[in-house]
């Protein structure tokens, strides 16, 4: 695993942060951390990095205990509400950064073009920042964070102040480096975002994890069919019943929820064959947003 918590604690004394964390990241995936504003997300990503020292728990990353030097050289990170001075060219920053990572002049030179075209900036380096889009402000940024080659990279809400174009160019970005086998850990609220492209992720509300797993198997059991019908019966509804014992019917449409999509099969095959006539069956797979808001406002687990 690139990150393995156990009871992973930071907490202040007002009592915020984030508690008891346990989460596991494989390599090469994009993992989504999603939470409301003020949920603990971004100071379980300090902690992670080495930025802050945890409360309690322990936490491996890349293999080692977090703070360890050597895994930390291979970790990138871009933080929230990050800023440049405007007066810097694209260049500048990539060269002062590369300083910072102590590559000699032949190695940043070849990392500071090989970025500039993950990041598509080719052609702009040499722009004054304060000339920048929000969009290009941020993929510098995380141009930035991948001077040194970094397995893991931690993004900090990267699209929350974009428009449309600009979260569709980071999240091109994103799913570049998973292409590369780099692993990305993404930090949201934006969760259409985190629909889109990750492959797991973790609900976090009040500092504690209320779900997590892959993406797919946190929507299982979220499909609602709406069924257009006549001619039906009792019994045919009994049977509809067993599959879901909150099934409505109005006389002439069926509400009904599945927990797997090979029930929708077995669902209009049992109106048919016992008499019911079926024009239109339309499955309705509740998104990420219905899962979280369950989760965060209505206190559900």
């Amino acid at each position: 695993m690139i990150i393995e918590t156990e009871n992973l604690s930071k907490m202040y004394e007002n009592n915020k942060g984030c508690k008891d964390i346990n989460i596991s990241v494989s390599q090469g995936e994009i993992y989504g951390f999603l939470g409301p504003n003020g949920a603990g997300k971004s100071t379980f990503i300090k902690t992670i990095v080495g930025l802050l020292f945890p409360t309690s728990g322990s936490a491996q990353v890349l293999g080692k205990p977090i703070g360890d030097m050597n895994a930390r050289k291979k970790i990138g990170y871009l933080p929230e509400l990050f800023k440049y001075q405007e007066w810097m060219t694209g260049l500048d920053l990539l060269s002062f950064h590369s300083s910072l990572y102590k590559l000699n002049k032949k190695t940043s030179s070849a990392k500071i073009e090989e970025v500039l075209e993950i990041v598509n900036l080719k052609g702009a380096e040499k722009n004054k920042i304060g000339t920048y889009s929000k969009g290009m402000q941020q993929r510098i940024g995380i141009a930035s964070a991948l001077l040194c080659d970094p397995e893991l990279l931690f993004l900090d809400e990267p699209t929350s102040a974009l428009d449309p174009i600009g979260r569709k160019e980071v999240r091109d970005i994103m799913l570049k480096l998973k292409s590369m086998d780099k692993t990305v850990f993404l930090n949201s609220h934006l969760l259409s975002e985190v629909e889109m492209i990750c492959d797991s992720a973790a609900i976090i509300s009040k500092g504690k994890i209320v779900k997590q797993g892959k993406i797919n198997d946190l929507l299982k059991g979220n499909t609602v069919l709406d069924i257009h019908v006549e001619n039906i019966n009792n019994e045919i509804l009994n049977k509809l019943k067993k599959i879901d014992k909150h099934v409505t019917f109005d006389g002439k449409n069926i509400k009904m929820h599945v927990k797997e999509n090979n029930e929708i099969h077995e669902i209009a095959s049992l109106i048919i064959s016992s008499g019911g006539k079926l024009y239109g069956l339309t499955p309705h797979r509740n998104s990420l947003e219905d899962l979280f808001i369950k989760l965060v406002e209505g206190g559900q687990n």
